[in-house]
């Protein structure tokens, strides 16, 4: 089963999308491996003024689990731990949301 999704956040200031721009530049070891072994395939992120999106595809049996093994891994709360602090979540996320998810409206193969 493959799962499409799209998220939204916004950067905190002009300075945090350059960090952030240097950061995914060269991800911290382990990052991208964990990634891709919760699943996670065709992974973008791009920038619009104060605005990230992030589409990814995730192929695999249970979404939960994978993205539970992905935050307990210390490269990814490393990576975490730098990055966050460069966003803000949108004011109307939903509840336990740090990047908003987004409906998709359309999709063509």
């Amino acid at each position: 089963m493959v799962r499409r999704f799209g998220d939204m956040i916004k950067i905190k200031s002009p300075e945090d999308l350059e960090a952030y721009k240097r950061w995914h530049a060269a991800p911290m070891p382990g990052v991208n491996e964990m990634i891709k072994a919760c699943g996670l395939k065709n992974y973008s992120i791009y920038s619009r003024g104060e605005y990230l999106f992030a589409y990814y595809e995730w192929e695999g049996e249970d979404f939960e689990a994978d993205m539970a093994k992905m935050a307990a891994d210390p490269n990814t709360q490393a990576w975490w731990d730098v990055v966050k602090p460069l966003m803000q979540p949108l004011f109307d996320r939903s509840e336990g949301e740090f990047w908003s998810g987004m409906e998709e409206v359309y999709h063509l193969d």
